[in-house]
């Protein structure tokens, strides 16, 4: 098979047959846009339809979810996106925690046009809402860090390909959300997904560790194992049984216990796996048998970088550290070290202090897809923290590509930090919201953002929600701020040690929820107890575990 362009490195590369399904799709919503604004069908009819196409309606517009496959996209794509914002939307676009970006000032009669433009670059927003499969995520890293055990990408794409338009899961009980990583921690909140697995190489093939009914949102669960060691060939045949098991079993008569998390909270771990194993028993597996010639069929619509670099790009990359100590604080917070010796992973924080968490304007995507295709082999990664990376940047040229994000605005240091906040679009946009939440993201990064504080707080994350849905994430964060309305007022609970990795946890509510004003200042006093009481190379999370609860909800009442 021919190898696909460079441009389209990281990704999976379209056939005929991809956009042709594309088209007719495409062509099929627009007859159903086109009887729903002629009144023929009413929104209540109209609602579902449009849910599987990627559109909701929200506060003030019509919002599109444009689906980003396992957070890759080619610099084509992103200068596609970067012409929608400017063209159809207000001139920028708001990357979201399942690696997918959003228009949310979109007209209901331009939707069909937009589609048309984004099949033009193979994308679509199937399934990015609904009671469906959702957008397949992964490790932002994959195929790219050092401490990889296994490229993910793959396996997540032929999990994208046997979910897409899935005639028995098309209306589940509730959305399902799949993500799937291949590094030796945690790097996709694995534990907190419907369906989260982790994948390794074994003797005979990959092996896949698979947890199920993970999940945030009004009932927070950290997800349980349900299987240890799902071999390659049984991967699509496991994923079956258990959507089937949910489809068949998960309340209709309740959206607030129709995720799979109450179900396998309700019947038992043990209760659900001996389902799965029973369903499993009465398939034809070999229907369903992930063979390794269609993985290596797979795989090879997927470009590779040539990882060429200079014998001393990593001594040139030191020179520039010295000489530059902004540019060196810079590469200590956002980068993480490459498979080559020659590259590195460069992230790219979408949280400039004072900015909204997640945006970016037409302007800065046309420049970033530029950056992508002089340092990046065109590939553009997002992150399930509302950040990017470029994958493949060598050593030598990582000055020339920071200097070009400080043109554009995009080169804060902050990865990890403090004011790397992760936030949903809250009551500004969001009709579900009790509290605007961007409005607080940006005085909470402007409280902390000073580069010599976050540098002494260390690694510290903020997430935060504006309603109990958690699209902000708020139940991992170190720090978690959720907003409720308090008789008519927009008010923030905060809530302390969340975590979404390999020790997986729920963050604590410390009590009664604060105004917007005073949650920033109760933030601040939490941090400043912290950076006053812990322990030398203490974390936040150790820290909370040996001091208790109670102790940081002494200092943040303290004054209120």
């Amino acid at each position: 098979m021919t190898q696909p362009a460079s441009r389209s490195v990281g990704h999976y590369q379209y056939e005929e047959r991809d956009r042709t399904f594309l088209q007719e799709r495409i062509n099929e919503f627009e007859g159903q846009v086109r009887r729903r604004l002629s009144g023929e069908l009413s929104e209540e009819e109209f609602k579902p339809l449009r849910l599987m196409n990627g559109v909701y309606l929200q506060l003030h517009a019509y919002m599109l979810r444009v689906a980003i496959p396992y957070g890759v996209l080619d610099s084509r794509q992103l200068h596609r996106l970067a012409d929608i914002a400017a063209r159809y939307d207000r001139n920028y676009g708001h990357f979201t925690t399942r690696q997918n970006i959003q228009f949310n000032w979109i007209a209901l009669k331009d939707v069909p046009t937009i589609l048309r433009e984004l099949a033009e670059v193979d994308m679509h927003a199937i399934q990015t809402s609904g009671n469906c499969i959702r957008n397949v995520t992964s490790d932002e890293f994959a195929g790219a860090a050092k401490d990889e055990l296994m490229d993910p990408r793959i396996h997540a794409e032929i999990v994208r390909q046997w979910s897409t338009l899935h005639p028995e899961f098309t209306f589940l009980p509730r959305k399902f959300k799949i993500a799937i990583s291949g590094s030796p921690e945690d790097r996709v909140a694995a534990r907190f997904h419907d369906i989260g697995l982790l994948a390794r190489p074994g003797e005979n093939g990959p092996l896949f560790r698979l947890f199920v009914g993970g999940g945030l949102g009004r009932t927070p669960v950290v997800g349980q194992e349900l299987f240890d060691s799902v071999k390659e060939e049984d991967l699509i045949a496991t994923l079956e049984a258990v959507l089937r098991v949910y489809n068949a079993f998960g309340r209709r008569d309740n959206l607030y216990k129709a995720r799979i998390k109450i179900l396998v909270q309700t019947i038992g771990l043990e209760a659900f796996r001996k389902a799965v194993e029973e369903e499993l028993a009465r398939m034809d597996r070999a229907a369903y048998r992930l063979t390794s010639e269609h993985v290596a069929q797979i795989r090879a619509r997927f470009a590779l970088p040539d990882l060429k670099a200079p014998a001393d790009a990593a001594d040139v990359l030191e020179q520039h550290k010295k000489a530059d100590p902004v540019f060196a604080r810079w590469v200590a917070s956002n980068t993480h070290p490459h498979q080559d010796e020659g590259h590195i992973c460069a992230v790219i924080s979408l949280k400039t202090p004072g900015a909204i968490p997640g945006d970016v304007t037409a302007e800065q995507m046309h420049g970033l897809a530029d950056l992508s295709e002089r340092h990046s082999f065109g590939e553009v990664r997002v992150t399930h923290l509302q950040n990017l990376v470029f994958g493949h940047v060598r050593k030598d040229q990582l000055h020339e590509l920071w200097q070009g994000l400080k043109a554009l605005g995009l080169a804060a240091p902050n990865v990890g930090l403090i004011s790397d906040i992760v936030s949903c679009p809250g009551l500004d946009y969001c009709n579900l919201a009790n509290a605007r939440s961007l409005p607080l993201a940006q005085k909470l990064g402007a409280r902390f953002g000073d580069a010599d504080l976050q540098a002494e707080i260390g690694a510290l994350s903020i997430h935060m929600s504006g309603c109990i849905n958690a699209c902000g994430h708020h139940h991992v964060g170190n720090i978690g701020l959720l907003g409720v309305d308090k008789r008519g007022a927009e008010t923030y609970q905060i809530l302390l040690g969340g975590d979404a990795g390999e020790n997986a946890a729920i963050g604590g509510i410390l009590g009664p929820s604060f105004a917007e004003d005073e949650a920033v200042d109760a933030v601040a006093r939490i941090v400043e107890f912290y950076l006053g009481q812990r322990q030398k190379g203490e974390t936040f999370a150790a820290m909370l575990k040996r001091c208790g609860l109670k102790a940081f909800k002494e200092v943040a009442y303290e004054t209120v």
